[in-house]
């Protein structure tokens, strides 16, 4: 069983922008619960690599930041490791320096579109090369002119790219997107004293002379804490306390899912600062199926793996579309989902969009998971080895070391 309390380590995409505006910014930026990831490592291995000093101790990380201009040219190309968080964003704070740098990742990054980058980054004015769309990338930094811009998908990887350009432009810039996509982007530059006005599902930014050093507290990252939750949801006689979890409205919905499928979550103290935070507790509960589909799409699309894993084990049948977003992440998680549930006896279907998941009350053991090196597939099937007939082999573990790097530790920590 599941039981007792837990803290996930910090946020991921809010460890990445601390560093990231921490470093344009003029002053010191002290971080508290930042990420020791590798995506996150990779983050402050390029803004290094731009003359930005850095000092990290454990969580605590200390930017000097140099302001806008700040920034030096790289004598070398700058890697982003796996993290597409890194290399799309930072496109947006290259596209308006004063020298020319190269972007480049792993496999994993040189196969992840960069157009829907590039497209908007270059009708503000950007200069950026690219291998037929993805990564390497050079760019030559340039003078930026302001946009309105509709964006095809809802993204906050595309929308900050855009709104940090815009923060150099000549003139106003605003992103409109189909839904509303996480919106740390814009409470955190609020918070670094930048001009933005939001809507529902649209958002302008003002140009900039100066951004200023502030002090972050990451809160935990609900995307790995929610493999916790799920681990107590589908564990019988669990009951599970998470601290300090993260509960964003654009990020929530694996949260909202999981209560439409059964499942006991009650949040149980909660603060809104700087970015809503909350304690959760979770405990087993037998689930039923359900439709995730619609605006709900962008605020889990990241759980969206663990939620098809969650509902090989719900009465009936869930559905999953409108998520062709999840074929250009990590991996395409749609087809490996598929490919690897199967494995454990699950009737899944995979379909342009989504997937048909077929609840059973008995999942296969002794099998060998491919994770394709996407870190999210090895935890969500590390949950579901908790409930397995047979062993649940993973061919490699290491990959968790991407966003959670003890996740492994605390699975064992909390298994009673």
């Amino acid at each position: 069983m599941i039981k007792g309390r837990l803290m996930v380590p910090g946020d991921k995409s809010i460890s990445h922008r601390a560093v990231m505006f921490g470093a344009i910014s003029k002053g010191i930026t002290n971080i508290k619960g930042f990420l020791t990831g590798a995506d996150c490592i990779s983050t402050i291995s390029i803004f290094k690599k731009m003359g930005i000093d850095i000092e990290m101790e454990n969580t605590c990380v200390k930017v000097n930041g140099k302001g806008l201009y700040g920034l030096s040219a790289p004598k070398e190309i700058l890697d982003c490791g796996n993290s597409g968080t890194t290399t799309r964003l930072v496109s947006g704070i290259l596209s308006a320096q004063n020298f020319t740098s190269v972007l480049t990742g792993d496999k994993s990054i040189q196969k992840r579109p960069m157009n829907r980058i590039i497209a908007p980054l270059t009708l503000m004015g950007a200069y950026i090369k690219s291998n037929n769309g993805f990564a390497p990338l050079t760019i030559t930094g340039s003078s930026l002119h302001g946009i309105e811009y509709n964006s095809p998908v809802a993204s906050a990887q595309v929308k900050s790219a855009i709104l940090l350009s815009g923060l150099y432009a000549d003139s106003s810039t605003t992103v409109i997107e189909p839904a509303k996509s996480r919106d740390h982007t814009e409470l955190m530059l609020k918070k670094f004293g930048a001009n933005l006005n939001t809507t529902k599902t649209s958002v302008t930014i003002n140009p900039c002379k100066e951004l200023f050093a502030t002090d972050i507290d990451v809160p935990s990252d609900i995307s790995s804490a929610a493999f916790f939750m799920a681990a107590a949801t589908l564990v019988p006689d669990s009951e599970l306390i998470l601290e300090n979890v993260g509960i964003n409205p654009t990020r929530d919905g694996v949260i909202k899912v999981l209560k439409d499928m059964g499942a006991n979550i009650e949040i149980i103290k909660s603060n809104d600062e700087f970015e809503p935070v909350a304690d959760i507790k979770v405990s087993y509960s037998k689930l039923h199926a359900t439709t995730i589909g619609g605006d709900i799409i962008p605020t889990l699309i990241d759980e969206l793996p663990l939620l098809a894993a969650v509902a090989s084990m719900a009465e009936g049948k869930t559905i999953i579309k409108d998520a062709t977003e999840l074929k250009v992440k990590e991996s395409n998680r749609i087809k490996v989902m598929c490919e690897e549930l199967s494995k454990l006896g699950v009737n899944v279907v995979e379909t342009e969009d989504g997937m048909e998941i077929e609840g059973t009350n008995k999942l296969l053991g002794n099998v060998t998971i491919s994770t394709h090196d996407d870190h999210r597939i090895a935890m969500t099937f590390a949950v579901l080895g908790l409930i397995s007939d047979g062993e649940i082999k993973l061919d490699n573990k290491n990959c968790v070391e991407i966003s959670y790097p003890g996740f492994f530790d605390d699975l064992r920590k909390v298994n009673i």
